[in-house]
């Protein structure tokens, strides 16, 4: 895709109130998604969108994110079959990062889990206890 999304506003007060959308990506081009179940709120996942990544969702309906590790875009499910169809997208107020309200299709997590936000942290010991699914 050669479409861009217009550039953030230089005014961060602006940016904040701005009525259209204009994604401020970050140094490697890309801003943070948070998948949250549409139903019971619950987080889900969370996972990197660039530019088309996020086109591609708005435009289909289903969650497309940018992979770090592999370098390209993958449609949550395309191999697991664990689908995420998009029902609202919010971004939050520097449009920095984005929230997908979603339907989860099976596992979000790739351990097969509901969630990635498995493991909640001990403050004293800080050690990591693994919560029910």
């Amino acid at each position: 895709m050669t479409d861009h999304f217009p550039d953030p506003h230089p005014d961060g007060a602006a940016q904040d109130e701005a009525p259209q959308l204009r994604p401020r990506f970050n140094a490697d081009g890309l801003v943070a998604a948070i998948a949250q179940d549409a139903e019971t709120g619950e987080v889900l996942m969370l996972a990197w969108m660039n530019d088309e990544a996020l086109r591609q969702t708005i435009e289909t309906g289903r969650a497309t994110y940018f992979s770090r590790s592999r370098r390209r875009l993958w449609i949550k499910g395309e191999s697991s079959g664990h689908t995420q169809e998009v029902r609202e997208i919010r971004v939050d107020c520097d449009q920095d990062a984005v929230l997908l309200s979603v339907v989860q299709t099976g596992a979000a997590c790739h351990t097969g889990r509901k969630s990635c936000f498995y493991r909640r942290i001990d403050a004293g010991t800080h050690g990591l206890e693994f919560l029910a699914d």
